[in-house]
């Protein structure tokens, strides 16, 4: 996983959320509270227009008219989540613990987002803007006009 090193607990039997610590280049995750799940991503998804569940690669996946924005992977912690390369480029080099990306990944929009790590707030608004890049422009007017 790109240098990282993931340790989960279980606190009845749910998987959680984490602080982290990085040294010598290497993020160690330790996961401390309620981790989201695909659920919480539709919940905080659900405020756009237009957005469909369907599936992608086997997976849970967020579309808006059949184009992908969104979507879990399949270890069922991890988001791919679609951001202009030089979003990824600031979040992979100021929070290495939330967000990473594999060599399948280094040439496509995408990035990966540890859902035990990622500030709600911060999904939120990474989310936005990921539909943004894939809704028309009809229905992002609409939800400016809010």
């Amino acid at each position: 996983m790109g240098g990282f090193s993931l340790r989960q607990s279980r606190r009845s039997n749910a998987r959680t959320d984490t602080a982290s610590n990085v040294t010598d280049g290497r993020a160690e995750v330790r996961f401390v509270g309620t981790m989201m799940t695909f659920d919480d991503v539709v919940r905080l998804a659900g405020e756009l227009p237009g957005v469909e569940t369907g599936t992608s690669y086997g997976t849970p996946a967020l579309k808006v008219k059949a184009k992908l924005f969104a979507r879990m992977r399949e270890d069922g912690t991890t988001l791919v989540l679609k951001v202009p390369f030089v979003v990824r480029e600031h979040l992979l080099s100021s929070e290495p613990a939330a967000f990473y990306i594999t060599d399948h990944y280094r040439n496509y929009p995408y990035i990966l987002v540890r859902l035990g790590i990622v500030r709600r707030t911060q999904l939120r608004e990474l989310m936005e803007e990921a539909w943004r890049q894939v809704a028309p422009p009809r229905l992002v007017a609409e939800f400016d006009a809010r």
